[in-house]
């Protein structure tokens, strides 16, 4: 325990705080900058297992912000939560690492959440958001949402049962376009940072017991203007998710192809379940020039795009923001 004794002198903690974090599990969904920032702290911290959940990979735009990757996870082609255990590894050996390269969806959340204790949203979507919410709500997980824009970012603990849900917050998914993005707006890169200390302050409460010290509502923050505001949100009495428990984003069908905010991408399942053998594939598409193949993906480009496929046969497809068109590349060069 002598590595932790900052939190061992630290008095709301202590030893037996400290013990708890020791013993928690955690699932952190999104392994971006909010994500990567949030595992760093908590694997410093001694949480016991972390599950790294991300459909994503390690591109050069990311290091501006995204705290766990360096280029060479970026020339090898890394997908981000095994880029993100190979790190946090080195951070702390005493940490379980439980990396996932999956896109959370309907079918798979209520396994990847459902035996931890803490959830920490690192996503960059209201819909994944919504998802988790569903889950969390039905299964009596608490989680941590967070976002973050421009300046400004957002971070609010989620106690099923006990307080406000996140449908309580947002009410209904944003039309698209409705709501700032980081692509439109940018994003400085302290505020991930700011937002995900949030996160980790308000985990850290949770898994040591301490829940009457948390943040009561929903913390806002700008950091260029130096400003912050607690707003206290009221639990709806109607409110379809934590009051009448209907669970309707768990029970929607994931779509075949879906456009990723801000990338000029994406990303498209295969019509069926199932798994594709990339060296296969690579052998097949040998003719048409480079291709990247790790264990975890292989990428490589085709009429101006590029494609890059995971074992699990989802492919993301960048340089188009046309689901119809990456169904079509996929089909041509992976197949139907």
């Amino acid at each position: 325990m002598n590595r932790y004794r900052g939190h061992l002198r630290f008095a709301p903690l202590g030893e037996a705080g400290q013990y708890r974090l020791r013993k928690a599990r955690v699932a952190l969904v999104g392994m971006g900058a909010l994500g990567s920032s949030a595992a760093g702290l908590l694997a410093r911290a001694g949480v016991g297992f972390l599950r790294l959940c991300d459909r994503d990979f390690v591109e050069r735009d990311n290091l501006q912000r995204q705290a766990l990757y360096d280029e060479e996870d970026v020339q090898a082609g890394l997908p981000k939560a095994v880029a993100a255990a190979a790190r946090l590894g080195r951070i702390n050996a005493e940490v379980a690492l439980d990396p996932r390269v999956v896109d959370v969806d309907p079918t798979n959340v209520e396994g990847l959440v459902g035996d931890v204790d803490l959830v920490v949203d690192g996503t960059d979507n209201f819909g994944t958001r919504f998802l988790l919410n569903d889950a969390c709500v039905k299964l009596g997980k608490p989680w941590i949402y967070g976002g973050c824009v421009g300046s400004r970012g957002m971070m609010m603990a989620v106690r099923p049962g006990e307080g406000p849900c996140f449908a309580c917050l947002a009410g209904e998914p944003p039309a698209p376009g409705a709501v700032p993005t980081c692509e439109a707006e940018g994003i400085l890169n302290t505020v991930p940072a700011a937002v995900a200390a949030l996160q980790a302050t308000e985990a850290f409460k949770i898994l040591a017991g301490r829940t009457e010290a948390l943040l009561p509502g929903l913390v806002v923050l700008d950091l260029w203007r130096g400003t912050r505001r607690l707003l206290g949100i009221p639990r709806l009495p109607g409110c379809e998710t934590c009051v009448r428990r209907r669970f309707r984003f768990l029970e929607a069908v994931p779509p075949p192809a879906l456009s990723l905010c801000g990338r000029d991408a994406v990303q498209v399942r295969p019509p069926t379940g199932g798994g594709v053998d990339l060296e296969e594939v690579e052998r097949r598409l040998a003719c048409r020039g480079p291709i990247l193949r790790n264990a975890h993906l292989l990428r490589f480009s085709a009429e101006g795009c590029e494609i890059t496929l995971f074992p699990d046969a989802r492919a993301i497809i960048r340089g188009t923001g046309d689901p119809a068109r990456a169904r079509s590349l996929y089909d041509r060069y992976v197949g139907s």
